[in-house]
């Protein structure tokens, strides 16, 4: 299955060094108490922390504690034990937990793509996915995601099977990847931010192939809540949303905002990284969301990845699925078309 539990908690080095206690925006009057529950903390979880930094939940009438469960399957028991009201994780988790009895829907979009690279060294030409065949990619060891988003993406945008046009994928340790491609093991590395960027000041390689761009829009990531917390606190639901559309708009008039608010939560990682992450993340079209509403046919990509990967048997339809009420109002009012 897609396992990004094991990849990203160690794609994000030094995450653990700021707890999210204190790393709070302007004061405004105190609100409703809402825990946030994300999975890991990940610098593509931005509209989170920009949110937060900024002051936006509290002026949307929150008192919100974000907490991280360590984990992609975490966010969702909290939810349905009632510990937590939103939970940020994989969609395909909202799936599994909805097959089996329990009432949860996706409320908002916080990754917009897979916000997942390639990266090469600089001599080496690989732009596209059909560049791939015959090619050795590090990746991490299975199951991860950075074997199956590139298989994923072989199979449905490229049309071919890796291991019949002589793909070979090395599994390395964390943190062995760009090595691999520095000497030559490998022709390119397949990993998310901040491992690119350290890639690119360690090591000289380049962020040649962008799978947000390949696989288009979906919704990689999404804000969830049951059923009963959207029926008794609407207001809630709607002042997060408007949170995370205001956020996003703010990073996408000024990519700065990303930087320092990265700066504050990830402190171990070094500023020139951040600063290079920043250009990779919003010279994607997707990674970052324009606003936190979900398209069907972003739902629907999803899902086929979700399921592509194993980390979902079945799916479940949009309908049945995302509630995109409080989105729309939030983008309408305070977030970008």
């Amino acid at each position: 299955m897609i396992d990004r539990r094991n990849l990203l908690k160690y794609s994000l080095i030094g995450a653990a060094a700021a707890p999210f206690a204190g790393l709070g925006g302007p004061a405004f009057a105190a609100g409703r108490k809402v825990l946030v529950s994300e999975a890991i903390r990940l610098g593509m979880y931005a509209s989170l922390y920009v949110a937060a930094d900024k002051g936006l939940f509290a002026k949307h009438g929150l008192d919100t504690d974000l907490s991280t469960a360590g984990g992609i399957a975490l966010p969702v028991p909290i939810l349905l034990s009632g510990r937590g009201q939103i939970g940020v994780t994989s969609p395909g988790m909202s799936v599994n937990a909805t097959r089996e009895g329990g009432k949860i829907k996706n409320i908002a979009k916080i990754v917009g793509g897979v916000s997942m690279w390639g990266m090469t060294r600089p001599d080496t030409k690989i732009t596209t996915i059909d560049d791939l065949r015959g090619k050795t990619i590090a990746t991490l060891k299975f199951p991860s995601s950075t074997i199956q988003v590139p298989t994923y993406a072989m199979k449905t945008v490229g049309k071919f099977d890796p291991k019949e046009a002589g793909v070979t994928f090395l599994e390395l340790p964390p943190g062995a990847q760009a090595a691999a491609v520095k000497d030559g093991r490998a022709d390119i590395a397949t990993a998310f931010e901040w491992d690119i960027s350290i890639g690119a000041e360690q090591f000289g390689l380049v962020p040649s192939l962008s799978f947000a761009d390949l696989l288009g829009p979906l919704c990689f990531t999404t804000a969830m809540a049951t059923e009963d917390v959207i029926a008794s606190n609407p207001e809630a639901v709607q002042g997060f949303c408007n949170a995370i559309a205001e956020a996003q708009k703010m990073m996408h008039e000024n990519n700065a905002v990303f930087t320092e608010v990265a700066a504050k939560y990830f402190p171990k990682v070094s500023p020139s990284v951040v600063g290079n992450a920043t250009k990779n993340f919003f010279g994607s079209k997707t990674a970052i969301p324009k606003n936190p509403t979900i398209s069907a046919e972003e739902w629907d990509r999803a899902m086929l990845l979700e399921q592509g990967g194993g980390a979902v048997s079945t799916t479940l339809p949009y309908t049945q699925m995302v509630d995109n009420r409080f989105a729309e109002k939030a983008t309408k009012e305070f977030g970008l078309a």
